[in-house]
């Protein structure tokens, strides 16, 4: 199948730069954007399956528009473009729903396949990007008490099982390791993570993880 990429950064060069690389790959662009005010026109116009979407823009910026973007019913997954490993930004972008992000400097190959992997329904992220990430929330300061009972109320509804597995991604861990601390296959891991993701209305491991963070379970806090 034909992936539909829609690219929304403010540089020209950059613009130009990935549709010729990812062009060539196979994948169809559909359009180019330099401003998150003109991702929803596009969308509706163009039905992108991913957009690969740059942070800092001028007018409506990346996290804003990615906010937006994946408030809608059918939204296509989101992809951002980004110059830092680990910062505020991405995190509030994954929390908006954004299925992962790559480097400005990543090579053409990795870009090409956080794509294709995207519109897979496989997020790009793995676990060592989960860990690092969260050691960065980990370091900020305590979120309002209101995130923390919100957060609690929505690992409410999983199982002890469920509430295990989330646990241990929140902490950043391989499909592999909490099999091993847990007792269980990786297929099993594989499906309590897909029920946890189902039940609690996300899209990728780290949503999780920052899930579990909030309601203070990262820290030796147990939620009530």
């Amino acid at each position: 199948m034909t992936i539909r990429l829609l690219i929304v950064d403010d540089d020209p060069l950059v613009r130009a730069g990935l549709t010729l690389m990812l062009g060539g790959a196979g994948i169809e662009i559909v359009g180019e954007a330099a401003d998150g005010s003109e991702v929803p026109a596009l969308v509706d116009r163009l039905a992108p399956d991913v957009v690969l979407m740059d942070i800092r823009m001028p007018r409506v910026d990346g996290l804003t528009a990615t906010e937006r973007l994946r408030a809608r019913p059918g939204a296509p997954e989101v992809v951002v473009l980004t110059t830092f490993h680990a910062d505020e930004q991405v995190v509030r972008a994954l929390r908006a729903g954004a299925a992962g992000f790559v480097l400005k400097d990543t090579p053409p190959d990795r870009i090409v396949d956080a794509v294709r992997r995207v519109a897979a329904g496989d997020p790009v992220l793995s676990p060592a990007v989960t860990r690092r990430l969260m050691d960065r929330v980990a370091d900020a300061p305590p979120g309002p008490a209101d995130r923390r009972a919100a957060a609690t109320a929505r690992l409410a509804v999983l199982a002890e099982r469920e509430r295990e597995v989330a646990l241990a991604v929140g902490e950043g861990r391989s499909n592999a390791e909490i099999a091993a601390v847990l007792y269980m296959s990786v297929p099993t891991v594989k499906t309590h993570v897909s029920r946890v993701l189902g039940k609690l209305g996300l899209n990728n491991r780290v949503q999780i993880a920052l899930l579990v963070h909030d309601a203070g379970l990262l820290d030796g806090d147990a939620a009530p």
